[in-house]
This record gives structure tokens, sequence and C-alpha cells, in this order.
């Protein structure tokens, strides 16, 4: 396939709502890590230095990326999602634990969380498999099938660390590129009616899973316990209001927000920035995502191919990532371990995400150019 568009070379919009995120990430972990950094490290700059070498590293990684061929992610499909199995595997027998989870393997002084990498991986093996067996996915229940069954096995694998977030996140990817290669709404709507249920049974199966639902029904029940986070969330938001109390004068960063820098970096951008500054990121995700949505379209309108796949996958990855970490700090949906995309602190979500990025960008350039190949 050789038709595509013209114009830039590539998407500078998509670019630079990139940068302006990685730029207002550094900035939200410098002020949000600042206490932690000094009473774990001596350094209030700790997590500032560190996320500066993920954000050199990243974006090197980005422009690598953006110089492969896109043809090389399809044909590497499988001995990347086999690298991700493996990873997957060793973090339950070698796994760093935190706060009760087991999700990192230690390389030293970097941490890898191979979750993080099996949503890429996902997104380029199931992206692959239903370009390659495209007839089958459409018309046949067993074409349909064999995907959900691969995704059932290594979800277990990343529920057993467990890491509950990552397989909302990844379920979704699946659903919304088998939605996309034509499986049909009626075998939509039954994996989507599975979906909520493994979810819901799930979240029933472990205690602490429960207490973090009902503590998000009425955290203020809980205040100092089950509902601390939330409760302290909340608080930033609402110091916060419209314009946000200034760059460095957040009050819950100070010892009050647990994990402020990660999974709450929200709370503090809200009290800092308040709900305008909110927004801004909300946008900058939003256009990002919506960029992505258009490519993959404008691509999987000429004919079904892999690289369109890959971009509504990496669309919906980022959409929902986005939607609950921005929801679960709010208090709109249950607390979840997942970064903000490429704005929270944390080595190996930004590297994925930004090598995400550089795959887009180079889809992007060859769709434009008119150099677009499946293979």
């Amino acid at each position: 396939m050789t038709e595509g568009g013209s114009g830039n070379a590539f998407d500078r919009v998509l670019v630079l709502c990139t940068l302006f995120l990685l730029t207002i990430g550094v900035v939200l972990i410098y002020s949000a890590s600042i206490m932690e950094s000094a009473r774990e490290a001596q350094d209030g700059e700790f997590y500032l230095k560190r996320q500066l070498v993920y954000v050199a590293l990243s974006l090197f990684v980005a422009l690598i990326c953006c110089a492969v061929p896109s043809l090389f992610w399809h044909k590497s499909s499988q001995h990347l999602f086999t690298l991700a199995i493996v990873l997957l595997i060793a973090v339950l027998v070698v796994g760093r634990e935190v706060n009760g989870a087991t999700r990192w393997i230690s390389l030293g002084p970097v941490n890898l969380q191979p979750a993080e990498l099996m949503k890429l991986a996902w997104v380029f093996f199931l992206s692959s498999y239903s370009y390659k067996h495209a007839t089958e996915v459409r018309s046949t229940q067993k074409g349909f099938i064999k995907p959900l069954v691969l995704l059932a096995a290594f979800s277990w694998m990343i529920l057993m660390q467990p890491d509950l977030g990552s397989c909302i996140v990844i379920g979704a990817i699946t659903i919304g590129i088998l939605f996309v290669a034509g499986a049909g709404l009626g075998k939509f709507l039954l994996v989507v009616l599975a979906f909520v249920v493994a979810v819901v049974g799930l979240t029933l199966a472990e205690p602490y899973r429960l207490a973090r639902v009902l503590s998000f029904l009425d955290p203020w029940e809980d205040a100092f316990g089950t509902g601390y986070q939330l409760t302290q969330s909340l608080m930033a938001f609402g110091r916060g209001g419209v314009t946000g109390v200034g760059l460095g004068n957040s009050l819950q960063k100070l010892g009050y927000l647990p994990e402020a820098h990660t999974d709450f970096v929200t709370a503090i951008l809200g009290e800092e920035y308040g709900f305008a500054g909110l927004c801004v990121v909300i946008l900058l995700e939003f256009v990002i995502v919506m960029r992505t949505v258009r490519l993959s379209f404008a691509i999987l309108r000429r004919a079904p191919c892999f690289q369109g796949y890959v971009a509504f996958g990496i669309a919906v990855w980022f959409a929902l990532q986005t939607f609950i970490n921005i929801g679960a700090a709010s208090g709109m949906l249950p607390t979840k371990g997942l970064t903000l995309p490429l704005v929270s602190y944390g080595g190996s979500a930004l590297i994925v995400s930004m090598t995400a990025i550089g795959v887009l960008l180079r889809i992007d350039f060859e769709w434009r150019n008119r150099i677009l190949s499946v293979g």
C-alpha cells in the first residue's frame, strides 16, 4: 500500500504536544518530589535528576524508532512478545517488591517493569496477527478466540504481581484492535461482557481491591485508613481551585499525599495549577489521542493493515490510561496504580510510551510520503 497524504514530513503537532507534556512532567515531578527526595536520598533533586535521565533516554529511543521502518515491528512482533512473556515470568521469580507489589526487575540503578513493555509488545503482536489473519478474525470463532487465549495466559502473570490496572489497559487494547479489525459487533459485545465480568470477579476475589472500591464510594468514611490517599488527593484539588496555588506551593506534597510524583502527580498538578492547568494537560493528551485515531482511520480506510491497527491500539492505550489516572486521582474511579502518559515519574513507563510515540511518528511519516508498506 503506497497511498497517503501530503504536507509536512512529520506530525509537528504530535511532536509539540509530546514535548510540552514531557516538560510539564519534569516540572511537576521536581515540585512534587522535593520532600521525598530529601528524606530518601538526602538530595532534594534526586527524583528530578533521575527523571531527566529517563527523558533523555526516552527521546533517544523515540528518535531511533522514527528512523526504523514500521515494517520492522511487524516482522519482529513475535520476538518482542516472547521477550515480554519471558520478562513477566522473570519478575515473578526475581522481581523486586515495592509496597506489596512485585512488578519490577532490578537492573542495578534501573528498575524494569515488564507489564509496561507488554503493552507495546501486545499492540505489535495483536496488530500483526489481525493483519495476517484478517479473514479468520472477521469470519471465524477460532481466529477471534486465539488471541484471547494468549491474553488470558499472560494476564494471569500480570495479576500475580499484582497489577490489575495494566490488565485493564491491555484488555481494552485487545477489544479496540479486534473491533477495528472487523471482528463484528456480536463478538465485540461478548468480549466486553466477559471483560467486565472478569474485572468485577477479580475485584471481589481480593480483599484489598474490594476495600479500594468501597473507599472510593465514600473515602471520607475512613479518611485515615483505606480512604486516606484519595481524601488527600481531593484536598489537593480543592486547594487548587480554578487557577491553583502556584508552582511549588503545594501542601499535600509535604508528606501528606503518598506517591505524589507518580500515580497522583495529577493531584499536585490540580493543586499548583488548578483546574486550568489540568485542562491544559488533558487537552494535550486528547490531541495526541485524536491525531493518532485520525491517522489510524486514514490508513484503514485504504486497506486493513498492520500500521493502522498499531496506531489505533496506541490511541486506546493512551486514552484509557489518561482517563484512569485522572479519574482515580479525582475520585471518579477506584484507585489504580497507573501513570499519566508522558507526565508521571518512572523510567519503564516513559521509555515505552516514547517508543510508541516514535513508532507513531514513523508510521505518519511513511503515510504522508506514500511509502507505507506492510510487506
